[in-house]
């Protein structure tokens, strides 16, 4: 009677699941069977980030492009999963800093090149752990095509396209308010901005009325010798080119053409009227200041 190899009591996937995918992996069964007759599908893996270990969104995103991979392959068609990790820019700069902070190292004190050697470093250990998640979840990726958003022919792709885009006319540089980072000491997308609302306090302004220029209707009565203003920025007042008004703002129509006279430095600026301003707000009454473009 032959012997029977005892089932063990617990599953190890470590004894089955990666055997059989390193044997899957090794046979090519991950890399697209080429038919010019076929339409290919191919799906791009969106880079996880190389600032930690994968997570379960993650791996809800793996297990639908891998059965719509699987699918296609089955269907017969030439099919291709990309595999590659995101360097997530200042994302993986905070994780390494917070990691050297435990150390009690800053990024000053090591400088620019060892610091961009660390990060690299980094990148290395956890791009390693994130690929062997991913193949860990049996995730059907054609690994001899793997990515990694700064390699040299994505970043001379990444060129090129900011280019083409710049001579159709897409891309232009001008003057813009941005996102500055005293901690990083560097501009910061909307994106990685968490955008937090606190209670301002209005300060109400009183801009006097120049009496050469009166009144539609009548002369200037002495309630009309003032506008006032309700700003949480007074420190701007300096700058400012105009008071705005709502055009159907009753309390205001009167004085729209007229000139009021700018505190402190006596500089006359236009009242206009402007359908954007909120007559609820405050006053109802708005000071104009344009940002600076030195």
């Amino acid at each position: 009677m032959s012997h029977q190899p005892e089932m063990p009591k617990a599953y190890d996937p470590r004894t089955v699941e990666q055997r059989l995918y390193e044997w899957w992996e090794a046979r090519g069964y991950f890399k697209p069977r080429i038919d010019p007759s076929k339409k290919p599908f191919v799906i791009s893996i969106p880079p996880p980030n190389v600032t930690g270990e994968l997570h379960h969104g993650h791996a809800m995103f793996v297990a639908f492009e891998d059965l719509m991979i699987r699918w296609h392959r089955m269907l017969g068609d030439p099919t291709l999963w990309v595999p590659g990790s995101d360097h997530a820019g200042i994302a993986t700069q905070n994780v390494v800093e917070k990691n050297l902070a435990k150390q009690g190292i800053a990024r000053q004190h090591l400088g620019r090149e060892e610091f961009v050697k660390r990060v690299w470093e980094w990148k290395a250990e956890y791009g390693d752990i994130i690929n062997m998640q991913i193949r860990r979840m049996g995730a059907t990726c054609d690994w001899t095509r793997e990515r990694f958003t700064l390699d040299d022919g994505l970043s001379r792709a990444v060129r090129e396209a900011f280019v083409r885009l710049y001579e159709k006319g897409l891309i232009y540089r001008g003057p813009r308010l941005i996102n500055w980072c005293p901690r990083c000491e560097t501009a910061i997308s909307d994106l990685e901005v968490e955008h937090e609302e606190t209670n301002a306090k209005l300060y109400y302004v009183k801009y006097r009325l120049d009496p050469s220029t009166p009144a539609s209707t009548s002369s200037a009565s002495a309630q009309d010798e003032f506008i006032t203003v309700a700003t949480t920025r007074p420190e701007t007042i300096l700058g400012d080119t105009a008071i705005a008004v709502h055009p159907k703002d009753d309390r205001y129509k009167k004085l729209i053409g007229r000139i009021a006279i700018l505190p402190a430095l006596g500089r006359r600026i236009p009242i206009i009227a402007d359908e954007s301003v909120a007559i609820e707000f405050g006053t109802g009454a708005v000071k104009v200041t344009p940002r600076s473009r030195a």
